[in-house]
């Protein structure tokens, strides 16, 4: 019976993978829309997107090599694996293991590395300039992450990614850490995934680019595989904040804890939307404070639930 719901629950986390991506961009797109008074496009608008890059022939700089073909579909593979050590249905991974968050962790920091690759690959100085933020910035973003584990791990005593963050909310000091440990991962969400206010995915300029500078040569299925790998990142962390928050035991309560996660994570993407309305993009000198305002509070948390561990 438990090898059946574990089968059960391994197909429902790849489904809401494959699914999940194209309905969180076309939600946050579609509450952007709402706040600017307009009707906005479809929910599966990304999804007809993607297809039509995918029926696109590429188009290659004479100056590449074949770190550049390679780079998109990299980002990818990693991404997908990252997502599949992930938990988004409550307690559950389809890959769990011991001390697994190091191998997330490091399995995105790949992803970073042959996108920056990709990048410096076709010679670009925009790109480059692209590649050389992406590095900086990415030093104020692990040891949040990072902090963050140390907390769960703390609160729960697990060692696994799905147990330190499924179980967090039956321990004592999940009623003070929850809205703090939100905050964190929503700040991890937009780093990430490329949001406002770290970044815009929606930008045309290059001097204010991250994330959208270091793709401009990518055509065709290389940029679908690239757009899918973002869009993947805002549905896990959206699934890191709902199993976070998910009451419910999937083994013995699975519709509901599958109920609940889809909930919360719409309820992440129309979030960021409201976000992205009503905020303005940081200027690029303050992404370094903003995140590594996030570090701090990630240190608060440790720290706090190291003292109420040991108060218990």
């Amino acid at each position: 019976m438990t090898t059946d719901i574990t089968v059960l629950l391994a197909a429902l986390h790849a489904l809401v993978l494959l699914v999940m991506p194209f309905l969180m961009v076309g939600l946050v797109n579609r509450t952007k829309s709402w706040w600017a008074g307009r009707k906005g496009p479809g929910l599966l608008q990304s999804l007809w997107d993607l297809l039509r890059l995918l029926r696109k022939q590429p188009v290659y700089s004479t100056v590449s090599t074949p770190i550049f073909r390679a780079g998109a579909w990299v980002v990818l593979a990693a991404s997908v694996l990252a997502a599949l050590i992930a938990p988004s249905i409550g307690a559950f991974s389809p890959l769990p293991f011991s001390r697994d968050f190091i191998v997330f962790a490091y399995t995105l920091g790949l992803a970073r590395l042959f996108l920056m690759l990709s990048a410096l690959d076709v010679g670009s100085s925009f790109e480059g300039m692209g590649a050389a933020r992406e590095a900086s910035f990415t030093a104020f973003i692990e040891p949040a992450l990072f902090l963050l584990v140390g907390s769960a791990a703390l609160a729960t005593g697990q060692t696994s990614f799905a147990g330190m963050v499924g179980q967090w909310h039956g321990a004592g000091s999940f009623p003070w850490l929850a809205a703090p440990v939100v905050g964190v991962l929503f700040v991890l969400l937009q780093a990430e995934a490329a949001r406002v206010p770290v970044d815009d995915p929606l930008t045309h300029l290059e001097l204010t680019m991250i994330h959208e500078v270091m793709v401009l040569d990518h055509s065709g299925p290389e940029l679908a595989a690239i757009q899918y790998a973002a869009a993947l990142k805002l549905t896990m962390y959206a699934g890191l904040i709902a199993a976070l928050l998910n009451p419910f035991d999937p083994f013995t309560q699975t519709a509901p804890s599958v109920l609940a996660a889809l909930l919360i994570m719409a309820a992440v993407a129309v979030a960021v939307g409201c976000v992205e309305s009503l905020t303005a993009r940081l200027r690029m000198r303050l992404v370094p404070a903003y995140l590594m305002l996030a570090s701090l509070c990630a240190a608060g948390c440790l720290a706090a639930a190291g003292w109420l561990a040991g108060a218990a």
